[in-house]
C-alpha cells in the first residue's frame, strides 16, 4: 500500500485559488506586512443587528437539536415568500432545500444531476468551483468564453453551438463572479429561447449576488415559462445580508430534484445549523433596508475603483453592473520585468502585486480566463484608494 492512498477524484481536484491567495495574504499579515486583501469574496460589513438578535433568541429558545434535512419548514416558507415577493416566482416549501451555504447546494445539485461523461456548459469567466464540482461528479465541462468586449456575456449563438446530445446542464451566474456582469431580461430571454429547444438540458441559475445590483431589479432565468420546470435557482444569505460565516444557502428547484438533493444531503451532511437557520429566517422576514444600504455602499465603491483603475496605463476595465468585483484585462504587462521578476501571465502578475505592492488579487486563470485578474472592492474606500496607488506604483516599475 502506498504511503498516502488519496483517491483519484481528490488528486484530480484543484485547490481553490481564491482561498489560496487569501491564505498567502494572511501569512504575510502574520509577519507584520500591511497587506490590502482584494482577493476575498465577502462583504466587509457586519451582520445586521436584528439578524444577530434572532440568533441569540434561537439559542435562548433552545433551537439546539438536529434540524430537518432540507431545513426548518418556517425558513423554507420564508424563502418561498421571498421568491414570490421579490421575483414573482411560485415555489412550495417542498421545492426548497437549505444547506451549508449556496456553495453546498450548488454542489449537491450538480452531484444529483450529472452522470460520468455528461457535458456541462459553463460560460467563462466563471467562478472557481464550477469546473471542479463538475469534475467531482465525473462530468465534462464545456467552457464558452466571453471577453471584456462582450461585457463578459455569452451570446445565444455561442450557447447553441455548445449544446450537443451529451449536454446535461448549463450553469449561469448573474450577477457574475468574477466580472460583475448582469444579463438583462432580453438577454436572458434569448438564452431561454435556445434552451427551450433542448429539453434534455437542465439549468442552474446561480443568483447569490442578486441584491448587489446597480442596474435595477434582478432578472431570473426561472421567469420564462418554457424552461421554468428545468431551472434550479441557487441563492443564500451570505452576500445580501453579510452572513458569509453563518453558512446558509438554498436551492429552489423542480420537486424531483429537491427530493434527490434531500436524499444526498441526508447521507452527507444532514441539516444545516439550527441557529444559523433561525438567523436566516429573520433576514428574509425582517426589514430589508440593510440590504439596500450595503448595495448603495458597494455601488459607490464600484464607481471609485473603476475610475482609479481606468487611470492606470495598461489596465483595460469595464463598468460592472453588480456584485463587488472588478476584472481588468492585464495582458499589456506580460513579458515585462522588474529586476529578476518576469511577468509571463496573470498568475505572475498577481504574485508580483502581492509581494511588491502588498495587495492581494486573484489571477484570471482561476476563473478559466487567462489575461485578467480579479479584484474585490468589498473593502473600505480608503483601502481601495491605497490599493490603487500601490498597484499603479508597482506597475510603473515593470519595464
Amino acid at each position: 500500500m502506498t504511503a498516502n492512498p488519496i483517491s483519484e477524484r481528490i488528486q484530480a481536484l484543484a485547490p481553490s485559488a481564491t482561498l489560496a491567495m487569501s491564505q498567502k495574504s494572511a501569512e504575510l499579515k502574520a509577519q507584520g506586512v500591511d497587506v490590502i486583501n482584494l482577493s476575498v469574496g465577502e462583504p466587509d460589513f457586519f451582520t445586521p443587528d436584528h439578524i444577530k438578535q434572532a440568533a441569540r433568541q434561537a439559542i435562548d429558545d433552545n433551537f439546539s437539536f438536529y434540524t430537518p434535512v432540507p431545513g426548518y419548514l418556517s425558513l423554507r416558507k420564508a424563502i418561498c415568500e421571498k421568491l414570490r415577493r421579490e421575483n414573482g416566482l411560485e415555489f412550495t416549501p417542498e421545492q426548497i432545500v437549505v444547506g451549508n451555504g449556496a456553495k453546498h447546494e450548488l454542489c449537491n445539485a450538480i452531484m444529483a444531476m450529472v452522470n460520468p461523461g455528461d457535458e456541462v456548459i459553463i460560460p467563462t469567466p466563471a467562478w472557481v468551483s464550477y469546473v471542479q464540482m463538475v469534475n467531482l461528479a465525473g462530468g465534462k465541462s464545456v467552457l464558452v468564453p466571453a471577453t471584456l468586449d462582450q461585457n463578459f456575456k455569452i451570446t445565444p449563438e455561442q450557447l447553441e453551438q455548445a449544446i450537443t446530445a451529451k449536454t446535461r446542464l448549463v450553469v449561469l451566474c448573474s450577477p457574475s463572479n468574477p466580472t460583475g456582469s448582469i444579463y438583462s431580461r432580453d438577454e436572458l430571454r434569448a438564452l431561454a429561447d435556445v434552451l427551450a429547444r433542448h429539453e434534455q438540458v437542465m439549468i442552474i441559475a446561480d443568483e447569490i449576488y442578486e441584491h448587489i445590483n446597480y442596474v435595477g431589479g434582478h432578472e431570473s432565468l426561472a421567469q420564462f415559462e418554457a424552461i421554468r420546470d428545468r431551472v434550479c435557482i441557487i441563492n443564500g444569505v451570505s452576500k445580501a445580508y453579510a452572513m458569509t460565516g453563518w453558512r446558509i444557502g438554498y436551492l429552489a428547484a423542480p420537486l424531483w430534484l429537491a427530493k434527490a438533493v434531500t436524499k444526498l444531503q441526508g447521507q452527507y451532511t444532514s441539516g444545516a445549523s439550527s441557529i444559523a437557520q433561525k438567523a436566516a429566517e429573520a433576514a428574509y422576514n425582517g426589514p430589508q433596508q440593510c440590504v439596500e444600504d450595503m448595495r448603495v455602499a458597494f455601488e459607490r465603491r464600484r464607481d471609485l475603483i473603476v475610475s482609479l483603475f481606468k487611470a492606470i496605463p495598461g489596465m483595460r476595465v469595464n463598468v460592472p453592473d453588480g456584485a463587488f468585483y472588478l476584472f481588468p484585462e492585464v495582458s499589456a504587462f506580460f513579458g515585462k520585468r522588474a529586476g529578476d521578476t518576469v511577468i509571463n501571465d496573470a498568475g505572475d502578475l498577481a504574485l508580483y502585486l502581492l509581494n511588491e505592492a502588498h495587495v492581494a488579487t486573484v489571477s484570471g486563470d482561476a476563473f478559466c480566463c487567462p489575461g485578467y485578474i480579479r479584484l474585490s472592492y468589498a473593502t473600505s474606500d480608503d483601502n481601495i484608494r491605497e490599493a490603487a496607488r500601490r498597484i499603479a506604483a508597482a506597475l510603473e516599475k515593470l519595464q
